[in-house]
């Protein structure tokens, strides 16, 4: 072999080999991890939601509660969540705090009724 086709055919071939893997690969990570984002958006969304609206009907929250919903908030808000849920939160931060919770929220791992 000359060291002209070596140049000019096989190293051109060998690099969009590696340029044409490179990218499947990047793609195929950037799907698993858009994937990802709304997966833990979807939950965060869920919790924040479900949560919120048992305290704010509830008309109260602990200090535990308040401190859980606002480690919620900040996933939520970190992976692109919307206005809404900052509503929730502002909401959520104006209710009276209690020692104690003397309403039950069926989501609440706190407390089973039997």
């Amino acid at each position: 072999m000359s060291h002209t086709f070596l140049i000019t055919v096989v190293l051109p071939c060998i690099c969009s080999l590696i340029t044409g893997g490179v990218g499947i690969m990047v793609g195929y990570i950037y799907k698993r991890l858009k994937g990802l984002f709304q997966a833990v958006k979807a939950n965060s969304h869920d919790k924040l939601f479900r949560y919120g609206k048992f305290y704010i009907l509830s008309n109260e929250i602990t200090m535990e509660e308040l401190q859980s919903l606002e480690e919620i908030y900040k996933g939520y808000h970190g992976v692109g969540g919307n206005g809404t849920g900052t509503e929730i939160m502002e909401r959520c931060r104006e209710l009276p705090l209690v020692q104690e919770r003397t309403k039950w929220n069926p989501y609440y791992t706190g407390h089973i009724d039997l």
